[in-house]
């Protein structure tokens, strides 16, 4: 792999996971045009923090390369709540979208093997590849 690839791809994860915990702060922070806005989709009080927590364990277990799979999942299924729910309120999806697009694409760049199972068995070296082993009994 190159090293172009593996650096683009650390920013990209980086930069994604900053953002969560970014906006995580905000939600902490109660920042009032935020607070406002997620009131109005139904997230006010404790259902705001809980999201926050949320957001912020998701970010961080995805920063940890020891946990970063486990972080990815996650990431992914709250950015996938998030762009539902900016879709059911008629919200723009853009940047949860945003977001979660650079994170799968900075992941993809720095651990390829993350999307073995879209590339044919035989892509890269001419004959027939396994999944890899902690991939193999899902």
């Amino acid at each position: 792999m190159s090293g172009k690839r593996q650096i683009t791809g650390t920013v990209l994860m980086i930069l994604g996971g900053l953002m969560l915990t970014g906006s995580a702060g905000a939600k902490f922070a109660h920042v009032p045009k935020l607070v406002t806005e997620l009131g109005a989709m139904g997230f006010d009080g404790n259902k705001l923090m809980f999201v926050a927590v949320l957001e912020v364990i998701s970010a961080l277990l995805f920063l940890i390369p020891l946990t970063r799979s486990a972080g990815l999942l996650l990431v992914s299924s709250f950015l996938g709540g998030a762009i539902a729910t900016h879709l059911q309120h008629s919200q723009p999806i853009a940047q949860p979208s945003f977001v979660l697009f650079f994170i799968w694409l900075g992941t993809w760049l720095r651990h390829p093997v993350i999307l073995w199972s879209l590339r044919s068995p035989a892509e890269e070296t001419g004959r027939t590849v396994s999944a890899p082993a902690g991939i193999r009994g899902l």
